[in-house]
């Protein structure tokens, strides 16, 4: 077994460690609107569900030499977003919207994606996506390096107020991931596609 410390070694080491042990991981597609109406889209695999009562979802976003990502601007500028599930078809799309673009360009509008109305928001959607998350932020937690005042990062805590599911995928209340075909992060280029599925009683 080896043994690593993280504090004595690079971020960009410690990045690798830890996107190549804790895989896979869910992609929240995120889209947010600039102060000046541009649709932001973006993924990020630092993501999951925080609670069920209320919905909230965690997604933390990186920041770069200190400046927030668009995504996290746009969002803490007005308090709303929508997270949508990346999946087998609209992956390659995902994938386009990482595209480091100026704030006054749109990811969504490079990659093809069409915008569709929120209900309870005003941060539209993808139409592509099997699942999208109408969110108002909740609360916004810096993420820092201890005994450094300056954020590396911010975790975005959002409350989704309305849930937009394909009929596809959705039955009895449920979401059929085979149906979802849901995509996932792995370390490097890498995704991985729903593998193997097995169950195992829980204890009572």
């Amino acid at each position: 077994m080896i043994t690593i410390d993280p504090a004595l070694h690079s971020e960009r080491d410690v990045y690798k460690l830890m996107i190549g042990s804790i895989v896979p991981r869910p992609i929240a597609w995120v889209t947010t609107l600039s102060e000046s109406g541009v649709l932001n889209a973006a993924p990020f695999s630092y993501f999951s569900i925080v609670s069920s009562n209320p919905p909230l979802l965690g997604v933390s976003i990186q920041r770069k030499a200190g400046e927030m990502k668009d995504t996290a601007r746009n969002a803490i500028a007005r308090g709303e977003l929508v997270i949508h599930i990346v999946d087998e078809e609209n992956v390659a799309q995902a994938n386009q919207t990482a595209a480091n673009l100026p704030p006054d360009q749109s990811e969504a509008e490079l990659a093809g994606l069409t915008a569709v109305p929120s209900e309870a928001i005003a941060v539209p959607g993808l139409a592509e996506a099997k699942i999208r998350m109408e969110c108002v932020l909740d609360q916004v937690v810096p993420i820092s390096r201890p005994g450094e005042m300056e954020p590396t990062g911010d975790l975005l805590l959002a409350r989704v107020v309305r849930f937009h599911v394909a009929e596809s995928v959705y039955q009895d209340g449920r979401i059929d991931a085979g149906k979802l075909q849901p995509v996932s992060r792995m370390a490097g280029n890498d995704y991985a596609a729903l593998g193997r599925l097995f169950t195992i009683d829980r204890p009572i």
